[in-house]
Parts: structure tokens; sequence; C-alpha cells
């Protein structure tokens, strides 16, 4: 059994460490580290240049995860850097990669229509990944331009991105590749790409090597193929157009990987409402981590450790970070030392432990009559949406010709105008906004 108070000790002496270069990082994947919550990530985001590297990829995706619920109404956005490493799969003491990554995110375009998805260029764009990123005193702060912010936020076309599936890539080339596939795997083909697009996509662009077809073939599509084959939860396989002898074109049909299927990301909620969640919450641990935590280890695992925490802060024990420690306690199971104390605590624990469980009843109530209401929103929005199209029906051609004119002068954001032009009013937002000019 481990002792909390020696590891303390022992983290306390300066230790001369050998400095790693980024080519001796090491990736994990504890399957703890993160929910299997996804990512919406818009198209200007996935079809960048592909000149990222995978801990660089993997990055750019857990920085939107984060800050997405935000995107709109923040102009910075914060994340632990433990946190963050420990979403990563980051396993390391040597920021200097870390560095590297933040400012090749920084540095790197995003270009939306990059592969033409209309059939005629309703806007183009460019912006850098993010604006700026700061590490400090353990956090990263970091921005997206308002642009980009509103197409990540908005997206016209969207893959999901699954974490948990992420984490299990090794190549960056397997990981761009399955980004590009994933969001046309409802039409079960990517359409054809010339080589020097996908190229650009996995960006081996620049390499004169990767120009000769059976190299690029040797390299990167076949080995890319095979790892997203064997580890995501769609299959790809590769088909070539010629023109001569020549390959000049590729696309890739998709289907579901029947070894592993989808994910249920969805049903958090249960995990959300223990008190365990809450009391993690509280401690300052973040709300992805602390799901991931109760979902691989269990509530009273987890509530061990939180006991063991408490203990160690009323016996005057100081503790540098307290979700450093509870991380440390959970993954090497730190044991209580003084069984004799704990069993005296037991009593006023379980009196806590009744306050915290009636106060997360509490607040699940006020989560369900939240969701009700939101329910109730959306029938109402719904009903509006109905009505609005029922009474443009009504009208002749050369009537709705006239409302849809005036309505689309109304439209004032560029990707409300994007989906006018593409879908007219079967757009999700297009259809709220001209029940509004219908009331009006």
């Amino acid at each position: 059994m481990s002792d909390p108070k020696a590891k303390l000790a022992k983290k306390a002496l300066p230790k001369r460490r050998k400095k790693k270069s980024p080519a001796s990082i090491r990736v994990v994947t504890p399957s703890q580290t993160l929910t299997n919550r996804p990512l919406k990530k818009h198209v200007a985001a996935i079809h960048t240049d592909g000149h990222l590297s995978l801990l660089q990829r993997k990055l750019s995706n857990v920085l939107l995860l984060n800050a997405y619920d935000a995107l709109l109404t923040q102009t910075e956005h914060e994340i632990d850097e433990k946190t963050l490493c420990v979403m990563l799969g980051y396993d390391s003491n040597d920021r200097k990669p870390l560095k590297e990554s933040l400012k090749a995110l920084a540095s790197v375009h995003a270009e939306w229509n990059i592969l033409g998805d209309n059939q005629e260029e309703v806007e183009w764009g460019v912006s850098s990944l993010l604006s700026h990123a700061i590490l400090s005193r353990g956090k990263c702060r970091y921005g997206y331009s308002p642009a980009l912010a509103e197409k990540l936020y908005n997206p016209d076309i969207y893959a999901s991105i699954n974490m948990a599936i992420q984490r299990k890539f090794r190549s960056k080339h397997a990981l761009a590749l399955y980004e590009n596939c994933y969001r046309f795997k409802t039409v079960r083909s990517t359409g054809w790409w010339n080589l020097k697009t996908f190229r650009r996509l996995m960006g081996v662009d620049d390499s004169d090597y990767y120009h000769q077809f059976k190299h690029l073939n040797a390299k990167v599509i076949k080995p890319t193929v095979k790892e997203i084959n064997a580890v995501s939860d769609i299959e790809i396989t590769p088909e070539f157009k010629r023109s001569g002898r020549s390959i000049t074109e590729i696309r890739f049909l998709i289907g579901a990987n029947p070894q592993l299927p989808l994910l249920d990301i969805d049903d958090d909620g249960a995990v959300k409402g223990t008190t365990v969640y809450q009391r993690l919450i509280a401690t300052g641990i973040a709300h992805k981590l602390a799901e991931g935590w109760i979902t691989q280890h269990g509530e009273e695992y987890c509530a061990a450790k939180l006991d063991l925490v408490d203990a160690q802060k009323a016996s005057g024990t100081q503790i540098t970070s307290i979700a450093g420690y509870l991380s440390a306690a959970i993954k090497e199971d730190y044991q209580d030392t003084n069984p004799g104390k704990a069993r005296a605590d037991k009593a006023l624990k379980a009196a806590r432990e009744e306050t915290r469980r009636k106060l997360a009843e509490t607040e699940q109530a006020v989560r369900r009559q939240d969701a009700e209401a939101r329910e109730a929103e959306k029938r109402i929005l719904l009903n509006r949406i109905k009505a609005a199209r029922d009474w443009f029906d009504q009208h002749s051609e050369a009537e709705q010709t006239r409302i849809l004119a005036r309505f689309e002068a109304t439209l004032d954001k560029p990707f409300l105008r994007a989906d006018f032009n593409r879908a007219k009013l079967d757009g999700a937002g297009v259809a709220a906004r001209f029940a509004d000019f219908v009331d009006i």
C-alpha cells in the first residue's frame, strides 16, 4: 500500500530530471481520462493544411471541446494545465512540446470552403486556429478569432469527433484522414479528391517524395487505412481513378466498423447527478475528468479518495494541489494509514453525506425542471416554425419570391445567409428567424 505522506515528502525533494526531446514524448491512453462526449468540429477546422503533428491535432480538438459551450460568449477560455495533459494522454513533465504545439496552432490556418462543399462559393475565409495562447500559473488560457469562433459554433457541416476514439490514434495521418472521412459517414463516400488535395489534407504536399503515388500509397494511404479500421468506429476502403497509366484521384468508401460499434456518448446524466460527482467538482476537478473517473472507477472508489483528501487536510498535511493529489490518489490507489481515526470520523462523514445527498436531489430536481422548461420552449418554437411555413405556403409563387427577398434582407449573420442560400427555409437557424420575421 502507498503511504500518501511519504509520497508528499518525496515530492518535496528537489529532483534533477533529464530533459526530454519532443521525439521522446510518450503518449498514453488512460481510459479514465475522458468521457465519450463528442466534439462537433466544423469543416473549417478539419480541412486545414494538414501540417499538424499528432499531439497538435489532438490538442486542437481538446481545446475546442473545452471551449465549445462558451465560444460566442467568451473571448478567452481556460483549462487547468494538468487537466489538459491528462485529457491529451500526455505523460511527460517536459512542457516544451506543449508550448511548441500551442505555437503551431497559432500559426496554422483554417480555410473554410477548402473542399468546395457548396456548389457556389457562398463565403470564403481564413483564420489561424488559435488567436492566442498563454501558459501561466498552471493554467492554459487561449482564444479564437471572432470569425472562426462563429464558424466553429454554428457548423453548417461538421464531423462528430469522439474523444475516446481520438485517444487511440498513434499516427497524425490516421487521425487527419479519420476526421476528413467521418463527416461523410452518412453518404458512405468522401467523393473524389484529386491527389494534390489529398496530399494537402495529409500535410505531405511540400514533400517531393510523396508526389510519386507508390510512395504516397505505401507510406500514407495503406498504413492510415489499416489504423483507422483497427481502432475507430468506421471502416474505410480507398478507390482510385486513373488518367492513362497514372493515378489522379482518390476517394474513400465508408461504413460502420462492426468490431467497434459507436459508443453511447450521451448517457452522462446519471453520473452528473451523483453526490461523488458534485464533491469532485467542488474540489476543483474539471467536469469531464470527474465524469471519466466515476465511469472508470465507480462512485465508491472515488468517494474513498475524496475522504482520504479530507482526512489529510484535517490532520494538517499541506497539500499544494488538491487536484494533483487527488489524481495521484485515484491513479495509484492511496490508502488511509490511520484506519482508527477513519472509523471515528465515519459518523460525521455519514451526516455530511446525507446533507450532500439531499442537496444533490434538490439540484437534480431543479435540473429536471430546467430541462422540462427547455422542452416546452422547443415545442413552442417548432409550432411557431410550422405555422410560419404554413402561412408562407399559402401564397402564390410570386408572393413567395417577394417574401423571401424581404426576409433575406434581415439576415445579419454570414452563417445565416449561407444557410439560407443553401437550404432556403429548411435550415434550422433560418427557420427560427423566419418565424420571428412572420410574427413581426
